[in-house]
């Protein structure tokens, strides 16, 4: 596998670059976000991802490690190839990706060119669990609690999506307020507990 490539960046096309490294051009397929940080005469590091196919040997770049894992991943699901995941992480950051992922947002999954309604509910089901918490997480308009934000995050971090993670938490908020009440400090692996049974029964 081809990590990175580091070199000068000798042109820049509408879907390539092309970095000069050690004497060798490469041609690297890019996505706009790529492609917007790369300048013809500047030297430049872009994280990489080889595709083999019977017939060529084909390049893929992007913007940093992360992104890449990304487009690995996605390439697992159902019916996307490397062009399609590419087309994926043009239209969606990575970070939107996993928002999208972990709340079942079909809509937005929708949205990139090759993925209609059924690719979207498959990325949703294929990709659960994969592609990691996004960090918007902790900024979700969730309660302001102290502790609702880790009932929030520990739901997630087991697997539960977003928008279960808030229902569950909401419903376990009686029993945080009653603590509150008496003066006490909710314990936060308590309420998960109870979040967890919430979750089950539903």
């Amino acid at each position: 596998m081809i990590a990175f490539v580091r070199g000068t960046v000798t042109s820049v096309a509408d879907d390539h670059a092309v970095v000069d490294v050690g004497g060798v051009g490469l041609s690297v397929l890019c996505g706009p976000r790529t492609l917007s940080e790369l300048r013809p005469g500047a030297p430049a590091q872009v994280a990489t991802a080889l595709v083999v196919r019977e017939d060529s040997l084909t390049l893929f770049g992007f913007v940093d490690e992360e992104e890449r894992q990304a487009f690995e991943v996605l390439q697992s699901v159902s019916g996307i190839g490397p062009r399609t995941a590419q087309a994926v992480l043009a239209v969606l950051t990575v970070d939107q990706l996993r928002t999208a992922v972990a709340s079942d947002d079909l809509v937005t999954l929708s949205k990139p060119p090759g993925i209609g309604r059924k690719g979207a509910a498959r990325i949703a089901l294929e990709l659960k669990d994969r592609l990691g918490a996004p960090s918007s997480v902790a900024a979700a308009p969730i309660p302001a609690d102290d502790w609702a934000t880790p009932v929030v995050d520990g739901l997630v971090a087991l697997g539960w999506p977003l928008r279960d993670a808030r229902a569950a938490t909401e419903a376990v908020r009686g029993e945080a307020e009653a603590v509150l009440a008496e003066g006490g400090h909710p314990s936060v692996p308590g309420l998960l507990r109870s979040a967890l049974r919430h979750l089950d029964r539903a």
